[in-house]
C-alpha cells in the first residue's frame, strides 16, 4: 500500500490546510533535505496531535525554545502520500526528540488482506514541537466558528441547528 518514512532530524515539520473554511483538507508535512513527506488527516487528528505534544512538553517540565522555526506553511506541491489513521507519540530521552509516529488509514476490507501499512516516523525538538502546538492552535480556530446552541460549525449561510429542531436556520 503507502510507502514508509523515516525522518529522524527532519529540518520542518508542520500542519497547513488547503481549501476555504468547511471544505479544508488538513496535512502534516516534514522535510530533511531534499526529501518532503506530506500526509492527509483530520482536523481532530490535528487537534489532538497538538493538544498531546502540549501537555508531554508541560509534564517533561521542558523550558520554552529560545527561538522557534518561523517557516510554517506547507511546501507546494501539497501531494499526500497516504491518509494518517492512528498517531502515536513517545520521548527519546536520549536524543532529546519526541519521536511521532503516523500510521497508514487501513479500510475495513484492506485489513483482512496481507498489504504493507505505511508507516511516518519524525524526530523533533523542541522548538519544532513548540512551533507545530502554535500552528496546530492557529488552523484549529481559523475554522467555521460554531453555532452558541449546539457547537457545531456553521457555515457561512448558517446551519439548521439540531437545538432549534430544526425550526430555524441559525
Amino acid at each position: 500500500m503507502g510507502t514508509s518514512f523515516d525522518l529522524p532530524e527532519p529540518e520542518r515539520f508542520t500542519a497547513g490546510t488547503v481549501g476555504p473554511p468547511g471544505q479544508r483538507v488538513f496535512f502534516l508535512q516534514a522535510s530533511e533535505g531534499a526529501q518532503v513527506v506530506t500526509l492527509r488527516l483530520e482536523k481532530a487528528q490535528v487537534a489532538a496531535l497538538a493538544e498531546y505534544l502540549a501537555s508531554v512538553l508541560a509534564d517533561l517540565a521542558m523550558p520554552e525554545p529560545e527561538s522557534l522555526p518561523e517557516d510554517a506553511g506547507l511546501v507546494e506541491p501539497v501531494v499526500a502520500e497516504w491518509v494518517v489513521g492512528q498517531i502515536g507519540v513517545v520521548f527519546d530521552e536520549d536524543r532529546d526528540r519526541m519521536l511521532v509516529q503516523a500510521e497508514e488509514l487501513v479500510e475495513e476490507g484492506e485489513a483482512e488482506v496481507e498489504v504493507e501499512q505505511g508507516v511516518a516516523r519524525f524526530g523533533l525538538t523542541r522548538a519544532q514541537v513548540a512551533a507545530f502546538v502554535g500552528r496546530a492552535a492557529e488552523l484549529v480556530a481559523a475554522g467555521r466558528p460554531p453555532c452558541e446552541l449546539c457547537g457545531r460549525p456553521k457555515d457561512a449561510e448558517g446551519h439548521m441547528c439540531i437545538k432549534t429542531n430544526g425550526h430555524r436556520a441559525r
